[in-house]
């Protein structure tokens, strides 16, 4: 594979990865979701979005891979391309549901080739969802674990995976997934970040189960603030996130109004983000949907002071 250097570096000093960050920064880090765009109008969305992200200095930006592949042409495209026109460090998702080894391979060439040295590792889903029974490619791996062992043999990788505050919506174990994850910083994962939920006891408790099995991974929450009631019980439903009835009665209190329901998410992503980070949470990763707005909102009301793009 090429060798070249990675967004943000200079030659001759490697630019840090999130998980130097993660040990050195002295503080939490704040980085930020996209996905990849399908046409004209969701391209010119998502590079709106970037700069005004950009703007904020974030730590880094993920960008997301379909669950089981679907996405990976415009994925590759997208973190490329924010790679390489950006001063962002960027972070590409690679999922090993309907892939084989090889094309895995490829992928993983293809964000060397421009510099990006990490990747989220997860397994994926099957098409019909995370309930639909997994199917191993003929030719592909068997799970999360295996796929952190193919990246970080494929160069100096830094490689971060998902963890599940709300348990895995296919098993439903808490103790099973915390193993899992252990197992997975064991096969070389630097670090974790979360499906999104919305109950910071439930980030506590996995990073004790995790923290008891003896594995110091830090695991950055993931957090969704709510815009449209009716998106986020889908995207509850997908994750296996349990949907508290409090929140639901805060998000129904706003109205039809959607600004209304976008302020009360708001509110609802930030005092979560409080908790979490008071109670020792490495930082922040938040899922943007391509719309910086509501995240935007709840970084600044995380840093008083800031300018808000």
């Amino acid at each position: 594979m090429p060798a070249s250097l990675p967004a943000g570096a200079t030659r001759g000093k490697p630019d840090p990865t999130i998980t130097d960050l993660l040990a050195t920064a002295g503080r939490p880090l704040f980085s930020f979701e996209l996905f990849p765009p399908r046409d004209e109008e969701q391209e010119r969305q998502l590079w709106l979005t970037v700069r005004r992200l950009e703007a904020l200095a974030p730590d880094f930006v993920s960008i997301t891979y379909g669950a089981n592949g679907s996405t990976r042409g415009r994925t590759i495209r997208a973190t490329q391309q924010v790679a390489e026109n950006t001063t962002l460090r960027t972070m590409g998702h690679l999922t090993c549901a309907g892939q084989s080894r090889d094309e895995l391979r490829r992928a993983v060439g293809a964000y060397a080739d421009v510099g990006v040295r990490h990747v989220l590792a997860i397994r994926g889903d099957m098409p019909g969802g995370p309930t639909e029974p997994w199917v191993r490619h003929p030719e592909g791996l068997a799970n999360a674990t295996e796929l952190v062992e193919l990246v970080t043999s494929l160069g100096d990788f830094c490689v971060g995976v998902a963890a599940f505050p709300d348990v895995h919506p296919q098993a439903r174990d808490a103790d099973l997934d915390a193993r899992i994850l252990v197992e997975k910083a064991r096969a070389g994962a630097g670090f974790a970040i979360t499906q999104l939920f919305f109950t910071a006891q439930r980030y506590f408790e996995l990073v004790d189960r995790v923290r008891s099995l003896g594995c110091d991974i830090p695991i950055i929450p993931g957090i969704q603030p709510v815009t449209q009631l009716r998106q986020i019980r889908r995207f509850a439903e997908l994750s296996g996130a349990d949907l508290p009835p409090a929140v639901v009665a805060r998000l129904q209190g706003a109205g039809d109004e959607p600004g209304a329901v976008s302020r009360v998410g708001v509110e609802i992503a930030a005092e979560l983000s409080e908790e979490l980070l008071a109670g020792g949470a490495p930082g922040l990763h938040l899922y943007t949907l391509n719309r910086s707005r509501a995240t935007r909102e709840i970084y600044a009301r995380l840093h008083p002071g800031s300018r808000r793009p």
